[in-house]
C-alpha cells in the first residue's frame, strides 16, 4: 500500500470514529453551521495530561475558557503536519484579536525523537502561542486512545529510520472543555477561522 493510500485509509478510520453526532455543513438547532465535522456529544477527547515543551505538566483544564485546537503529529512529518500547523496559524491571523482566546496544542506521536528541545524549536515556529506536548510511550498511547487517534511507526528504506502514519485531522474543544469539531487536514484556513469564530462568539 502506498503512503497516499495509507493516509486515505487513516482518514476513513478517523471519520468512522467521529461518526456519532455528525452534522458537518448542516444547520443545527442552535443556529450554528460548521465547515468541519460537528462531533458534539461524543464520549471521548475529555482528558489530556502531558508535559509542554518547557517541561511543565499540562492538562486540558489549564486552558478552560479558551477554544482549544488539538493536533497529533510529529516533527519529522514531511507534509501533513507542517501543512496543518500552517493552516491553523493562518486561521488565527484571520481572527485578529480573537486569536488570544484560542490555544493550539501539538501532541507528538514520536516522543522517541521529539524531546522538549525539539518541540520548543519546531512548534512555536508556526505561531509563538502554539504549545508542544509530549509524554513517554505509555502517556502518548493514552492520549491517542482518548482522542481515538490512530498511529503506527513504519520503517523506511534507510536502516533505523522510520515515519509515523497517523490520523491527519485536528480536534476543536470549546470554552467549556467539550469536544466539538473534527477538522480534516483538507479544510482551509478560511473555513477553520469561520468555525472558530462561531465557537468564540
Amino acid at each position: 500500500m502506498t503512503r497516499a493510500a495509507r493516509r486515505a485509509a487513516l482518514l476513513a478510520v478517523a471519520a468512522a470514529f467521529a461518526a456519532p453526532g455528525l452534522f458537518a455543513g448542516c444547520s443545527r438547532k442552535d443556529g450554528l453551521s460548521f465547515n468541519a465535522t460537528d462531533i458534539t456529544g461524543v464520549d471521548y477527547g475529555k482528558e489530556l495530561a502531558l508535559d509542554d515543551h518547557f517541561g511543565k505538566p499540562r492538562t486540558l483544564a489549564d486552558f478552560r475558557g479558551k477554544v482549544v485546537v488539538v493536533f497529533f503529529g510529529f516533527t519529522h512529518c514531511p507534509d501533513v503536519c507542517p501543512t496543518t500547523l500552517l493552516t491553523i496559524a493562518n486561521a488565527l491571523k484571520q481572527l485578529g484579536p480573537q486569536a488570544d482566546q484560542v490555544q493550539v496544542l501539538f501532541v507528538t506521536l514520536d516522543p522517541e525523537r521529539d524531546d522538549a528541545k525539539m518541540l520548543a524549536q519546531y512548534v512555536p515556529a508556526f505561531h509563538p502561542t502554539f504549545i508542544g506536548l509530549r509524554g513517554d510511550a505509555a502517556a502518548t498511547q493514552k492520549a491517542a486512545r482518548e482522542f481515538k487517534v490512530f498511529y503506527q511507526k513504519t520503517p523506511l528504506s534507510t536502516p533505523g529510520n522510520y515515519t509515523v502514519d497517523h490520523t491527519s485531522a485536528a480536534y476543536v474543544i470549546d470554552k467549556q472543555g467539550r469536544l466539538r469539531l473534527f477538522v480534516r487536514h483538507t479544510q482551509t484556513a478560511e473555513q477553520l477561522a469561520q468555525d472558530l469564530k462561531q465557537l468564540l462568539s
